[in-house]
């Protein structure tokens, strides 16, 4: 993964006046990206205990945003993350990065400061994985989303499945067909275009290499897109394709309807 078209300045949250991170408040990178039309950030919260000596490093979850830039519309990650302390809990690093446009994870056939798949793996995952005591193979970056963000945790497992290793979506719109709805036109840029992120297509085009191993994705409902779970679960299901589905009760369809702790335990779980 090359890191030759960003540069990034670090930014150390510390509530302490000695010069020294405290690993439970988050470090702040600042991103300059040719692949995104504005500044972003890359958040970083590191578990209290982080490695020591000769114990391996730490995985990752990728916490994946809804919204452009810093936008809490849909409620707040990192917050969530804090309030149920899943960081320490699963001793995990998480990550929050931003994106300067509404995020569909997918790269613009024209406009290369939209491209949103290359930027989160191109810039976001090396600055991660140089700067933190991270794994640095597949089975250390997790992908997790909700709606928009978890539409783009399945399609970026899906399209670099050795990259990544398990993706959890809540209420996502898993059966969309076409750009143009939740702001996606813009995104995509082309009918085409969006038919290479599209995730039926895609659990047709892995289904034989998927069927292979453990569940290496994960649904959760219910809400504003059940119908779509089901339709896709029907999907997985027909197609034996391995997977996780939890409907659960109905949930509002934000970060903090307290359906981050049963993704976190799943993408922490060790495959038998």
């Amino acid at each position: 993964m090359s890191t030759d078209n960003f540069s990034f300045v670090v930014a150390i949250v510390v509530l302490t006046s000695v010069s020294i991170v405290v690993a439970s408040e988050p470090i702040v990178h600042q991103v300059n990206s040719t692949r995104q039309s504005a500044m972003t950030s890359v958040c970083v919260l590191l578990p209290d205990r982080l490695p020591e000596g000769g114990e391996p490093r730490l995985p990752v979850v990728y916490v994946l945003p809804v919204e452009a830039g810093h936008g809490t519309r849909w409620g707040d990650s990192l917050a969530e993350v804090q309030k149920h302390d899943l960081h320490n809990k699963h001793r995990v690093v998480c990550v929050f990065p931003t994106f300067s446009d509404l995020p569909w994870y997918a790269d613009h056939p024209e406009n290369t400061q939209l491209h949103q798949e290359a930027y989160l793996l191109q810039d976001v995952l090396p600055l991660v994985e140089k700067n933190h005591p991270v794994l640095k193979v597949r089975e250390g970056r997790l992908l997790v989303g909700f709606s928009k963000s978890g539409w783009g945790a399945w399609s970026l497992l899906l399209r670099h499945p050795d990259v990544f290793d398990r993706a959890a979506a809540f209420d996502a719109p898993m059966m969309m067909d076409a750009p143009g709805k939740y702001g996606s036109g813009p995104i995509f840029g082309t009918v085409d275009n969006f038919r290479r992120y599209q995730i039926s297509s895609l659990l047709e085009k892995r289904a034989v290499d998927l069927r292979k191993e453990s569940s290496r994705l994960m649904l959760i409902g219910q809400g504003n897109f059940q119908p779509e779970h089901v339709q896709i679960n029907d999907r997985l299901e027909y197609a034996k394709i391995p997977h996780t589905w939890i409907e659960g009760p109905v949930r509002d369809h934000s970060w903090n309807s307290d359906w981050l702790p049963e993704a976190f335990d799943w993408l922490t779980r060790v495959s038998p």
